[in-house]
């Protein structure tokens, strides 16, 4: 459709599992072969035409799966700082109309769904311009119908609005709702403790706006910027 830009592009087999997490704390659970295979031209289908949603429940990230029996985490960040971790293998039961992968408190959503080793580093930006950055192993597993813990402590007003699992060499590209973005190496984000403030990753001015979204970057990447007026921007 116009205007509209590929954000996920993963290799699966046929008898590989897509997980689609939603805002509302949910998973929802099919196997590749049961998405309609369409040939190169296609549009393709809207998600809620083979998956389940409840009235203003939307999907926020979706995770292919290759087997259950694997090891490894799926890492849980919700809009109000609390991080989740939870073993593959609890999502294992799928049922019609998804399951649930976390518990929300009043008003709090699902902003992103990151597979991890256990052993990885996690970043985690609000939308007045603070990250923090930590390692996983702060953050215990915990069974799927869990709350999660504080990722990182929020002043009033403010919400989480990406989270990344990091790798070595990449940048962090942060982008305001005024169109201003900057790029920042890893080395710049310092450790520290889950759950603390963070530091500052951009200053947030009138003139900025607020943060809008993070992204994990390298230096051959191509990046796609679209306004909600419809005007798409893309540069390397």
């Amino acid at each position: 459709r116009q205007e509209d830009f590929v954000e996920h592009l993963f290799v699966a087999s046929t008898h590989a599992h897509i997980l689609f997490f939603t805002n509302k704390g949910r998973v929802h659970w099919l196997k590749i072969w049961e998405l309609p295979q369409l040939g190169r031209a296609a549009k393709g289908k809207a998600i809620v035409n083979v998956i389940q949603l409840a009235e203003g429940e939307r999907v926020q990230a979706l995770l292919p799966v290759r087997s259950f029996e694997e090891q490894g985490y799926i890492l849980l960040c919700t809009q109000q700082g609390v991080i989740k971790k939870t073993e593959l293998q609890a999502y294992s039961n799928p049922r019609r109309g998804g399951i649930i992968a976390i518990n929300l408190e009043e008003g709090d959503e699902v902003i992103a769904a990151r597979r991890t080793n256990g052993q990885q580093e996690v970043l985690i930006a609000s939308a007045s311009g603070k990250s923090v950055r930590f390692v996983e192993s702060q953050v215990r597993a915990m069974g799927r119908t869990a709350t999660g813990v504080r990722g990182i402590s929020l002043a009033d007003g403010d919400r989480v609005v990406g989270m990344e699992i990091l790798s070595p060499g990449a940048t962090i590209l942060t982008v305001t709702e005024r169109g201003f973005g900057k790029r920042t190496p890893l080395e710049d984000y310092r450790l520290q403790k889950r759950g603390g403030q963070g530091v500052i990753t951009i200053r947030t001015t009138g003139r900025k706006g607020p943060v809008i979204g993070v992204a994990q970057v390298l230096v051959d990447d191509e990046v796609m910027l679209i306004t909600d007026g419809g005007k798409v921007l893309r540069c390397r």
